[in-house]
């Protein structure tokens, strides 16, 4: 148990408490709670059942004795004049709105400068839109994790964070939570003085979260702000779901506390769950309940574990106490809980009795109302809870941020090794069509029989125009012969067979190697179309080798001036020309060509054009090819980024945005 120092005025640790502050004292009226109390001690027997066993009534302490005391040492007396010193508001009657305590009762706000606020919130805002963007693959390594967690980030700071570093640090929320029939809507009901909550032994009974707070405070809740992203309803009905909120009043609760009922965290339907985490994550306070039959069971644990890993504020209520059973119990359940590091947390025990109308004895939870109660009064001390728990979610984004980025990674990793099978299949298809234009293999079939034709028949020679002496020579004809345009589109055709061949076995490779990259790969694989070349690649392939032919023609004429020598007897026909030099730039090495007419189109280039224009045409002739190809497959492999965006695999730059975003939050802090 915590210290008395650390505890407000009449919550007494022990009884040899020296605060002089009676451990009990008679209610002045029904159903109103003025007593004094102290929460169970890890090392005493339940006072109850001590005095029992002893039947001495003089054990009892005095209550005359302890009033004199308390004079004495300045107590704090009973808990209702605390109340009512505090608020102004008489406890043994309904709140006046026109007291003192105005219509934001309890409130003490101190919030930060608006400045200060507003650079916080668009740090968060700012964080919140880029998580927001990521999209993740559905069978991703890692994937169903990281939307996850994406998905709860994006919650708390919708519901929590960044409603509560707009608004003040009142009304506190406090959720009771705890597994399956532990009795939460009951004790939400107890507390609230009415029925706002369903219960009944149909489980899970609570499907809608129901937020319960003093009429003062209702305001803050109806308008959004905290949970602002459920939609606000009076009452539960057949409508109603997990994604909708009750708000409810009542003037039986204390100023600056809103109890929360969320549907059970162990709930057998996945949306109560997921709902049940959500109010955990929009809690500033938590009230866990449990029952004597199942607080050792894991669900219970499981729950406590998260509060002890989140640094959450917390008070733990053991209820259906079988009094014979009591101090049995109770000295188990606390044996663990300071096994577990949670020794120092506020504790309550709710004996085993009648529930009417939904409520509990007023007498069973007096100590938790108290309890309540003086977070209420004690401004300072609610605030620090709210502002605690504020900072520690904050604190959590510094690894969970950084986690959800490491996620991200993970995809981008994938999504590299899937646009590196695209990249590699389609450069190794880039090289051996270079490997194809280089060796003569194009010299083979149609294009060589072409070519002999071209050559054998005389036209090659027929495009020398012989200037004479003294006079400008004869213009030469510029209409085509047959055999020349049947050369040109034979050249053409064997270039586009050797593209779309290549790109075909390029993207069959893509397909096979996405196909071996785990079930997400396969799925990608099996995407139609991407294991073939696309529909169009054809006719874009014979349009830009087309332009490829008509740009040589268009160097040779403007760059490859012949030498002057032969040039002061001889014209060539450009269209021939650029015949030629394709035929020379692609058969080169054709002596190994069986049948073949020799190296004649090389000798002839340079006897005409030089050596050093030779070169320079075949080299920027040479890129421009390839340019072009590997402008046609770069169209081919946008599907193949299309594919990973449609498929939610996060971009390159995801995770540095998320580090970014994380970096800013922090400057913003």
């Amino acid at each position: 148990m915590k210290s008395a120092a650390n505890r407000p005025p009449g919550l007494g640790d022990s009884a040899d408490d020296d605060s002089g502050v009676p451990e009990t004292a008679e209610p002045e009226n029904v159903g109103e709670q003025t007593v004094s109390f102290r929460p169970i001690r890890d090392d005493e027997p339940d006072p109850g059942a001590q005095g029992a066993e002893t039947g001495d009534p003089a054990e009892a302490p005095d209550d005359g004795a302890a009033s004199d005391e308390a004079d004495e040492t300045g107590g704090a007396g009973s808990w209702g004049d605390v109340w009512a010193a505090a608020s102004g508001v008489d406890p043994g009657g309904p709140a006046d709105p026109t007291g003192p305590t105005g219509p934001t009762g309890s409130e003490k706000e101190i919030p930060l400068p608006d400045e200060a606020a507003e650079v916080l919130a668009a740090a968060l805002g700012s964080l919140k839109e880029t998580i927001a963007g990521l999209r993740f693959g559905a069978n991703a390594p890692g994937a169903q994790e990281a939307a996850k967690a994406r998905e709860e980030i994006i919650a708390q700071l919708d519901n929590y964070v960044v409603p509560r570093v707009r608004m003040s640090t009142a009304p506190a929320l406090v959720v009771v939570a705890g597994s399956t029939g532990a009795g939460k809507s009951t004790l939400v009901n107890s507390l609230a003085g009415a029925k706002v909550s369903a219960t009944g032994v149909r489980r899970p009974t609570t499907g809608t979260p129901v937020l319960a707070c003093h009429p003062y405070d209702r305001g803050r809740f109806d308008q959004g702000g905290l949970l602002g992203g459920l939609t606000r309803v009076e009452a539960p009905g057949p409508d109603t779901g997990p994604g909708d909120l009750v708000v409810a009043s009542s003037e039986r609760l204390p100023q600056g506390i809103a109890l929360l009922d969320s549907p059970d965290i162990d709930s057998v339907r996945e949306t109560h769950h997921d709902v049940a985490q959500r109010m955990l994550d929009a809690a500033d306070l938590w009230i866990f309940v449990t029952t004597a039959a199942r607080y050792a069971d894991a669900p219970a644990w499981r729950l406590l574990r998260m509060a002890k890993e989140r640094g959450a504020r917390l008070a733990i209520v053991l209820s259906r106490v079988p009094p014979r059973a009591r101090e049995v119990v109770v000295k188990h359940f606390v044996r663990m809980l300071t096994e577990y590091g949670l020794g120092d947390a506020d504790r309550f025990v709710i004996s085993e009795c009648a529930v009417e109308d939904g409520r509990l004895p007023e007498t069973e939870i007096a100590e938790l109302r108290m309890w309540l109660t003086g977070l209420s009064v004690d401004e300072e001390r609610r605030e620090q809870a709210v502002r605690a728990m504020l900072g520690t979610v904050l604190d959590s984004f510094r690894t969970r941020v950084p986690a959800l980025a490491r996620h991200v990674e993970t995809q981008v990793a994938f999504r590299a090794g899937l646009r590196a099978d695209v990249d590699d299949a389609y450069s190794g298809a880039l090289a051996e069509i270079d490997e194809v234009t280089r060796n003569g293999a194009l010299m083979r079939g149609e294009v060589l029989a072409r070519w002999q034709d071209f050559t054998g028949s005389g036209d090659l020679v027929r495009t020398l125009s012989m200037r004479k002496p003294g006079r400008f020579g004869g213009k030469a004809a510029r209409q085509a012969p047959e055999r020349q345009r049947a050369l040109k589109s034979a050249l053409r055709a064997g270039l586009e067979a050797v593209v779309i061949s290549s790109a075909q076995r390029a993207a069959e490779g893509v397909a096979g190697r996405w196909a071996v990259r785990g079930p997400h790969g396969e799925r990608l694989a099996a995407t139609p179309g991407l294991g073939d070349a696309t529909d169009d690649l054809a006719r874009r392939t014979g349009r830009a080798i087309t332009a490829w032919q008509d740009h040589l023609v268009a160097m040779i004429r403007k760059e490859g001036v012949t030498k002057r020598t032969v040039a002061k007897t001889t014209s060539f026909d450009e269209e021939s020309l650029g015949l030629v030099f394709t035929v020379g730039l692609l058969g080169y090495g054709m002596p190994e060509i069986e049948g073949g007419p020799g190296p004649m189109p090389q000798r002839l280039l340079r006897a005409l054009l030089g050596a050093e224009s030779l070169r320079n045409i075949s080299v920027k002739a040479r890129n421009d090819l390839r340019a072009r190809i590997n402008t046609l497959f770069d169209e081919e492999t946008l599907r193949y980024a299309r594919a990973l965006d449609g498929a939610g695999i996060p971009d390159e730059t995801a995770a540095s945005r998320l580090y970014q975003a994380t970096y800013n939050l922090e400057a913003a802090r």
